[in-house]
Order: C-alpha cells, then structure tokens, then sequence
C-alpha cells in the first residue's frame, strides 16, 4: 500500500500507519515506546511529532519514506 503524505494532515499519517499495522493505540504505542496517550493525542492533532519518531516508526514496520521532487 503506499500514500502521498502531501494529501494528508500529520495526525492522519501516524493514525494510517497504525491502521496498517492491525494495532490497537496502546499496542503500537508499546511498540515504539510511546504511551497510549501520547499517540492518542498525535491523532487527534493535540500533539504533534518529529521527524526522528516517523523515522523510528518507520524502521519499526519496514516502510520506505521516499521525497520526491515534482
């Protein structure tokens, strides 16, 4: 599956990406040593993250996070 992250809000990215990965909040929060409250609040966009967690995340479940240039 692959999505353009321009077309989305950062809340949604992370909220898709757990989808993804059939968890429920707490379950990925523990797998990327988060609490369930703070991936709770990234979806609702309360909290915003870094580029180092998306990274991390990423690394986590084996995605590729591509820029590209139009």
């Amino acid at each position: 599956m692959k999505i353009v992250v321009n077309d989305y809000e950062p809340k949604d990215i992370i909220r898709i990406i757990r989808e993804w990965t059939e968890l429920t909040q707490k379950e990925f929060a523990e797998n990327i040593n988060r609490s369930r409250d703070s991936i709770q609040k990234i979806e609702t966009g309360k909290r915003g993250y870094n580029i180092n967690t998306l990274l991390e995340i990423a690394k986590k479940y084996n995605l590729i996070i591509t820029i590209e240039k139009k």
